[in-house]
C-alpha cells in the first residue's frame, strides 16, 4: 500500500496518543497480522484500526471516526481487488453487528434470539463464513457509536442528523481510500437498518465519492398514506401467524404464506380499504375473515380497527391466550404480555433485549435517554486487546443517548437518491435484502419503495431471508448471506 511519509511514521507507533484538546490530533493506528479459513480458502490478512478525522461546523478537526478494516494480504494489484464499506443503523449503533454477526473473519457464538449484542458474553470464535476471502472490509462506526467520538471541545450532537452524519462518513471514506490507495479499487457500500438511509444518501454526490454497488440490509421503507402501512406489514403478521401456529400451516412454508399474504395485500386487501365505506356488511366481514386468518387474530378485532390492524395491536394479541407477545425486530421472540397490554414496541422489544418488557419510567414507556450508550465489552476487549487499538473509550453497540439525540427528517427517503445515481451511471448495481420475520422494517414496505422508485429491475439482485431484522441470523443464513455477498461482488 501507498502512504505518505508521516503516515508511515504514524503506522509504526501503534500506541500513539490518543486525540487531545487543542484539535489538532495524531491519528491513531494500529496494525496486527492473521490468518483464516474462509470459504474453504486459507486467507492470511492485516487488520487496521485507525482514526479518520472529520471537521466540525467550523471547518476544524471535530471527531474521529474509528474504521476496523481487514486487508487480504498478498494481492498483486489492489486495484482491482473491491473494497467494502459497511456500518449498522440506529442511528446510533456501531459495526460490531454486520463484522461479529455476519461478515469479519471472528463472529460471536451462537446465542439465543434476543440476546443484544451489548450484553452478550459469547466469545468471539472463527467465522468460515467471512467473505474476506473476496472482499477487504472495512466497517464503520459513525461518531458517537462505537469509540468514535467527537474531539474535546467539541459539540457532539452537530453530527445527529441525516446531512451531517452522511457527510462525515463520506468523509472518512474517502479519507480511507486515499490513505490506503485503494482510490482505484471497486468499491461497495453496505447499510443496515438506518443504515440503508446513510448509504442511500452516499449517492447523492458521486463526484465526491463514487461506488460501483450499495447494498441494502431491512431498507427503511417509506409507505405514505393512511392505508400502505398496513398493507405492506400484513405479509411480515402471516409470517409471524405461520411460526407461533403451527396447527394452523397445512402443508405450506412460510414463504408460501408470506406470499399468498402478499398477493392478498396487493389485491383484494388493497381494494377494500380504498372502498372504505362503500362495502357492504357482507363483504366488510368477509376481508375481515380473510385478514384475521393470514394474521391470526380475532375477526372482531380486525372489524374494530376499520380492517387496519397497527403493528403493536398485532404484537400484544396474537399470542394473548398464552400470555405473551411477540418481537418486533424478529416475531417470533416473545415475552411475558404486559398487564395493560402497553408499549411502543421499540425499546420494549424483546428481540432487542434492552429493557424488561413493560418497564416503564413515571407510568410511562421508556424512551431512548432513559437507557443511554449500550456497551459491548467482547468487542472492546478484542479491539484494544487483540487488535492493539490504543482507547480507553467504552466501545457503544447502541447509543441510545445519539438516538434522543438525533434530528430526524421524515421526508427523506433512502431509496430515491439510489435509483436517481443509477439512471446517472449505467453500472451501478443495487443489492437488497430483508427478512420475513421482521416487522421494524417490514420486507413488502421495502420491496413496495423500490418498485415505485424505478430501480432498474436488470441491475437489482434481491434476497428474502427467512429470518428477523438481522437477515443473516443463524447459521443457515449466515451462509446464504454470504454466498449472495460474494455473488454481488462478482466472486462466487
Amino acid at each position: 500500500m501507498t502512504r505518505a511519509p508521516a503516515l508511515m511514521l504514524m503506522t509504526a507507533l501503534v500506541a500513539a496518543a490518543p486525540v487531545t484538546a487543542q484539535r489538532a490530533p495524531v491519528e491513531r493506528r494500529a496494525t496486527t497480522h492473521h490468518a483464516g479459513i474462509f470459504d474453504g480458502r486459507a486467507v492470511r490478512y492485516t487488520v487496521v484500526v485507525e482514526d479518520n478525522i472529520v471537521p466540525a461546523d467550523d471547518g476544524r478537526p471535530g471527531a474521529s471516526i474509528v474504521t476496523t478494516a481487514y486487508l487480504r494480504d498478498g494481492v498483486k494489484d489492489v486495484r482491482r481487488r473491491p473494497v467494502l464499506f459497511a456500518f449498522n443503523g440506529g442511528p446510533g449503533a456501531g459495526s460490531a453487528m454486520l463484522n461479529t454477526r455476519a461478515l469479519g473473519p471472528l463472529i460471536r457464538a451462537d446465542e439465543p434470539a434476543g440476546t443484544m449484542a451489548g450484553a452478550s458474553t459469547a466469545p468471539l470464535v472463527a467465522n468460515p463464513d467471512s467473505v474476506l476471502d473476496a472482499v477487504d472490509l472495512v466497517f464503520v462506526d459513525p461518531v458517537g457509536t462505537g469509540v468514535s467520538r467527537a474531539l474535546p471541545g467539541v459539540d457532539t450532537t452537530q453530527y445527529y442528523n441525516a446531512e451531517a452524519d452522511v457527510r462525515s462518513v463520506r468523509q472518512a471514506i474517502a479519507h480511507w481510500l486515499k490513505v490506503h490507495g485503494r482510490e482505484g479499487s471497486p468499491r461497495y457500500v453496505m447499510g443496515e437498518s438506518y443504515g440503508t438511509v446513510r448509504a442511500g444518501l452516499l449517492m447523492r454526490d458521486p463526484a465526491a465519492l463514487r461506488f460501483d454497488g450499495v447494498m441494502l440490509v431491512a431498507l427503511v421503507g417509506r409507505t405514505p398514506g393512511p392505508d400502505l402501512p398496513y398493507i405492506t406489514a400484513l405479509p411480515t403478521m402471516a409470517a409471524g401467524r405461520w411460526f407461533h401456529r403451527p396447527e394452523t400451516r397445512g402443508a405450506m412454508s412460510v414463504r408460501q404464506v408470506y406470499d399468498a399474504a402478499v398477493a392478498f395485500a396487493q389485491t383484494d386487501y388493497a381494494s377494500a380499504l380504498i372502498r372504505g365505506g362503500s362495502m357492504t356488511e357482507a363483504e366488510r366481514n368477509g376481508v375481515a375473515q380473510r385478514v384475521a386468518a393470514l394474521i391470526g387474530i380475532d375477526p372482531a378485532l380486525v372489524l374494530a380497527k376499520g380492517l387496519r390492524v397497527p403493528k403493536n395491536v398485532w404484537m400484544f394479541d396474537l399470542l394473548k391466550d398464552k400470555g405473551q407477545r411477540t418481537g418486533l425486530l424478529d416475531v417470533r421472540v416473545t415475552a411475558p404480555l404486559p398487564a395493560d397490554r402497553e408499549g411502543d414496541g421499540a425499546l420494549d422489544d424483546p428481540a432487542l433485549a434492552v429493557v424488561p418488557t413493560g418497564a416503564k419510567k413515571d407510568g410511562k414507556p421508556f424512551n431512548p435517554a432513559d437507557v443511554g450508550p449500550i456497551p459491548n465489552p467482547v468487542f472492546g476487549r478484542h479491539l484494544t486487546q487483540d487488535l492493539k487499538f490504543p482507547t480507553t473509550d467504552t466501545y457503544y453497540a447502541v447509543n441510545f443517548t445519539a438516538n434522543a439525540q438525533w434530528k430526524h427528517d421524515p421526508t427523506i427517503d433512502a431509496v430515491r437518491p439510489v435509483a436517481q445515481a443509477m439512471r446517472a451511471d449505467p453500472r451501478l448495481r443495487l443489492f437488497w435484502t430483508a427478512g420475513v420475520y421482521d416487522l421494524t422494517t417490514p420486507a413488502y414496505e421495502a420491496r413496495y419503495g423500490l418498485d415505485q422508485a424505478g430501480i432498474p429491475a436488470e441491475r437489482l439482485t434481491a434476497e428474502i431471508f427467512d429470518g428477523p431484522h438481522g437477515v443473516y441470523e443463524g447459521a443457515a443464513n449466515r451462509a446464504k448471506f454470504a454466498r449472495a455477498v460474494r455473488g454481488f461482488v462478482g466472486v462466487k
